[in-house]
C-alpha cells in the first residue's frame, strides 16, 4: 500500500466518530443460533475480517478437512481470518447428530476452536438465507460437504471453492492470503 494510500486509509479511520459503528454488509448481515448455546449470533461481529464459510459433516469422506480448517484458522486468524463452520446434512445424511454431538465431535476429534453454528440447511429452496446469498452471488450453491466461501472483508467479493479443494492446497492459501492483504 502506498504511502498516500495509507494516509488516506488513516485520515477515513479518525473522521469516524468514537464508538461509530460501521454499517454492517448486506452479506453477513445475518444472525444464527451457535453451536454451543444455540443463542443467535450476528455475523455483522465478523465485518473487516476475511471471512471463511463452510458447510461441514462429521460423517464425510471430507471431514478430515476440519484439521487443515483449523490449522488455517489458528495460523491467520490474527491477521484478520475467521472460519465458521455450518454443521448440514443435505448431502448423503452424513450430519445425523444433535449439536451437542456435533460440538463434541469437532473438540475431541480436530480441536476445532473457530466459530461453528447449530445445524443448519445450505442447499436447495431451503438453504439459510446466508448460504442462498452465497450460491446467488458466485453461482455456485454446495454440492456436498465441505465447500467454501472467502468472503473479502467489505464482505462484498466472494469466491467459490468445491469440496474437493482442500483448505491447505496452495490455491486455497494463496486465496485466504491474498484477501488478507487487501485493505
Amino acid at each position: 500500500m502506498s504511502t498516500l494510500a495509507r494516509r488516506l486509509v488513516a485520515a477515513a479511520v479518525l473522521a469516524v466518530p468514537a464508538g461509530a459503528a460501521l454499517a454492517c454488509a448486506p452479506l453477513l448481515n445475518h444472525s444464527f443460533p451457535g453451536l454451543h448455546d444455540e443463542r443467535a449470533q450476528s455475523l455483522c461481529a465478523y465485518q473487516g475480517k476475511v471471512v471463511l464459510v463452510v458447510n461441514t459433516a462429521s460423517q464425510c469422506g471430507y471431514t478430515p478437512q476440519y484439521e487443515a480448517l483449523q490449522s488455517l484458522y489458528k495460523n491467520y486468524k490474527d491477521r484478520g481470518l475467521v472460519v465458521l463452520g455450518f454443521p448440514a446434512n443435505d448431502f448423503g445424511g452424513q450430519e445425523p447428530g444433535s449439536n451437542k454431538e456435533i460440538a463434541e465431535f469437532c473438540q475431541v476429534n480436530y480441536g476445532v476452536s473457530f466459530p461453528m453454528f447449530a445445524k443448519t440447511n445450505v442447499a436447495g429452496r431451503s438453504a439459510n438465507p446466508l448460504f442462498a446469498d452465497l450460491a446467488r452471488q458466485t453461482g455456485a450453491a454446495p454440492q456436498w460437504n465441505f465447500h467454501k466461501y472467502l468472503i473479502d472483508r467489505g464482505g462484498s467479493r466472494v469466491l467459490s471453492f468445491d469440496s474437493k479443494v482442500r483448505p491447505d492446497s496452495r490455491e486455497f492459501v494463496a486465496a485466504v492470503e491474498s484477501l488478507i492483504e487487501a485493505r
